[in-house]
């Protein structure tokens, strides 16, 4: 894939490194006093819920220790929830409960744990263990996601979500991160999961990867990856669209899940976003970025995903000059 090919191939291909990104993109776009705003992924959610924006309900903020001794109370009569670190990164201290059996609590992946195996868990988020630069952090407890059925044969045991990068309020590439055994049911592509390039248009899969290989289908289900359609798409990048105003970030990465019920979920925001999902795509992302930053300020979230959708979906990028900036009359002015 893109890492074995020669760097003067990268840059025919518009591939963003990360020289270019920290520099071009993350330094200029985004002010480091509104780190702090994605950085806590608590403090996100209370934003996100101050703008009306869908996130998975929060049950449970720990911040001390001896809060840890009443877990059990706590918890009681929730059969399936989430634990994250306010402050983790990569998906470090992430751990899914899907139910219980008995006393124990049984994990996304089917291992089981015990009380004080939970316990231990949260009091090494508490103490650092998995926060940025190893300080005491919080722990958070949301309402476990219920996968949408229409994609149960495409992850293994772990709810697929998907990365959108928004580059000025306007969503520039997506994929979506699926799990698989490899990586104990987690979205994470370091840890093995599969990343599925989206057209932006449509929602629809483009191109996928495994350990930055290109794959077909998903190695524990067998379920060819090319069916994949997101549902609710339009809404989907609306939701990722609005965050640029909701933190004030010119370019960032938000992340969301489609629950069976509610729809799509804000997960949390990443204001310093992998290049891998240039290689999930298949395609770099600076010929698009340069087309935004052509772009003049003002257009409303939903305006911005819809010149998006056709200026960077398929058949916007199969026309000569598609992707220019939209005439007057739309609603998003040129530069």
């Amino acid at each position: 894939m893109m890492g074995w090919m020669r760097p003067s191939r990268l840059r025919e291909l518009g591939v963003v490194g990360m020289n270019r990104r920290n520099i071009e993109f993350i330094s200029r776009y985004n002010d480091r006093r509104l780190y702090p705003l994605v950085d806590d992924k608590l403090r996100t959610k209370m934003l996100a819920h101050e703008h009306q924006l869908a996130t998975p309900t929060l049950r449970l903020v720990i911040r001390q220790q001896h809060e840890i001794r009443r877990i059990a109370e706590k918890l009681e009569g929730l059969q399936g929830f989430a634990v994250k670190p306010a402050h983790g990164s990569g998906g470090r201290g992430i751990l899914v409960v899907t139910g219980r059996r008995g006393e124990r609590f049984v994990r996304s992946s089917g291992r089981e744990m015990d009380l004080d195996d939970l316990s231990r868990h949260l009091s090494n988020i508490i103490a650092g263990l998995f926060s940025l630069g190893g300080t005491p952090d919080t722990v958070i407890i949301e309402d476990l996601i219920q996968i949408d059925p229409r994609f149960a044969e495409y992850s293994y045991q772990g709810i697929p979500d998907i990365r959108i990068i928004v580059f000025r309020g306007y969503p520039v590439m997506a994929m979506m991160r699926l799990a698989t055994q490899v990586s104990d049911g987690k979205a994470n592509l370091h840890q093995g999961a599969i990343g599925v390039g989206l057209d932006i248009g449509s929602g629809r899969a483009i191109h996928a990867v495994h350990f930055g290989r290109r794959v077909h289908v998903h190695p524990d289900t067998d379920a060819v990856l090319s069916g994949i359609q997101t549902p609710d798409w339009q809404t989907l990048l609306t939701l990722a669209a609005r965050c640029h105003e909701v933190v004030g970030l010119g370019y960032i990465g938000a992340d969301i899940v489609i629950d069976r019920d509610r729809g799509p979920l804000l997960l949390e925001l990443n204001a310093r976003p992998g290049l891998s999902i240039q290689v999930a795509n298949g395609c770099g992302l600076l010929p698009r970025l340069r087309q935004v930053e052509a772009l003049a300020n003002g257009a409303s979230a939903g305006e911005r995903v819809a010149w998006s959708m056709q200026a960077f979906g398929e058949a916007g990028l199969a026309e000569t000059g598609a992707g220019s900036p939209p005439a007057q009359g739309t609603g998003v002015p040129a530069a």
